[in-house]
């Protein structure tokens, strides 16, 4: 192997998001940022012009630290006509499209160690005529996965506890929850949160939440718990005698001794990492708890990707208020994950 390609394989890829959205701002100043490490050299993924307009619109407002793109490595896939600022569009969604995918196959040839990606805006993607309910569907589909994992993790700022929530089910309706769920799949997703949570502890513990109000109130709120969910996971403990699994817990008080641990205030009954039966039950308390240090971590590719946790914020894009704290995270948390 040259040293050129072994070089190659120390960088993460970043993909910059839709263009008229945060992602080139926030990658900007998470990259100018003390908190990164010196020895992350990303290569950024994107239109090299819109790249070098948004580092000289945020310095003329005095916006510091900020990283400079002649810094960086940039893959260019030029834009083209001009584009405006929290106003997406057809073109952007071909953008940024292909911005991920471009940035996915150097990860896919192992070429790069990880991918980071910026947020993009699903209904752009979908006038540029690609039908996918996110990123994650189209790495997947890049990768030859067929059942991703959406991990959201975060490491509190008040005593570096970390928080991991992860997702049953992700960009379905709600009415297709309780179809979508079975044995199979909880096990499934069991058997990743605590692969995850060992990269961390031994012997994590872990929690999950109940599907109806009260997890079920024994039958009276809904008969999914007590048919098949609260004796899949007895079996599920009685395989696993060392890890402490709680649940499934009243959807409502599931996550408020992560709540306090991320305070300060943890105690022996904490999890070290949730599952949650749908999207909103799960992304609801993870961004009232960490909004601004939450990654979004796809387990099951073939390779790691992070990405911030949150979306592309149009209504302030371009003025400079974007806070860079989880693209930040995004990028640590990419860069720890390659080395575990």
């Amino acid at each position: 192997m040259s040293s050129q390609e072994n070089k190659e394989k120390k960088n993460i890829m970043i993909s910059l998001g839709d263009p008229t959205g945060i992602g080139i701002e926030v990658t900007l100043k998470a990259l100018g940022s003390s908190k990164i490490p010196k020895n992350i050299k990303p290569v950024l993924v994107g239109c090299k012009k819109n790249l070098e307009l948004t580092y000289w619109n945020l310095r003329k407002k005095g916006i510091a630290p900020l990283a400079n793109p002649s810094e960086f490595q940039i893959e260019d896939l030029p834009l083209e006509g001009k584009l405006n600022y929290g106003q997406p569009n057809a073109q952007s969604g071909e953008a940024s499209f292909h911005w991920l995918t471009h940035a996915a196959n150097f990860v896919i040839k192992g070429e790069a160690r990880g991918l980071v990606t910026a947020p993009i805006a699903k209904y752009a993607w979908h006038l540029a005529g690609y039908n996918y309910a996110g990123q994650t569907e189209r790495l997947a589909e890049m990768s030859g996965c067929k059942n991703p994992s959406m991990l959201f993790t975060a490491i509190s700022p008040n005593n570096g506890w970390r928080f991991n929530t992860l997702l049953a089910t992700t960009h379905i309706p709600l009415r297709e929850v309780p179809k979508k769920l079975s044995s199979e799949l909880i096990i499934s997703k069991l058997e990743t949160l605590l692969q995850f949570c060992q990269k961390f502890k031994s012997n994590p513990t872990l929690a999950i939440a109940g599907l109806n109000p009260h997890a079920g109130e024994n039958g009276q709120l809904g008969s999914e718990e007590i048919e098949w969910l609260i004796p899949l996971l007895k079996n599920w403990k009685n395989k696993h005698p060392k890890i402490r699994l709680e649940g499934p817990i009243s959807p409502d008080t599931c996550w408020i001794s992560a709540i306090q641990a991320w305070q300060g205030k943890i105690h022996k009954q904490c999890p070290d990492g949730i599952l949650a039966l749908y999207h909103d039950q799960g992304l609801i308390p993870m961004k009232l708890i960490a909004f601004e240090e939450a990654v979004n971590t796809t387990l099951g590719l073939p390779f790691i990707r992070t990405s911030p946790d949150h979306g592309t914020a149009f209504d302030i894009a371009g003025k400079g208020f974007a806070r860079a704290n989880s693209m930040i995270a995004a990028i640590n948390t990419a860069w720890e994950l390659t080395k575990k």
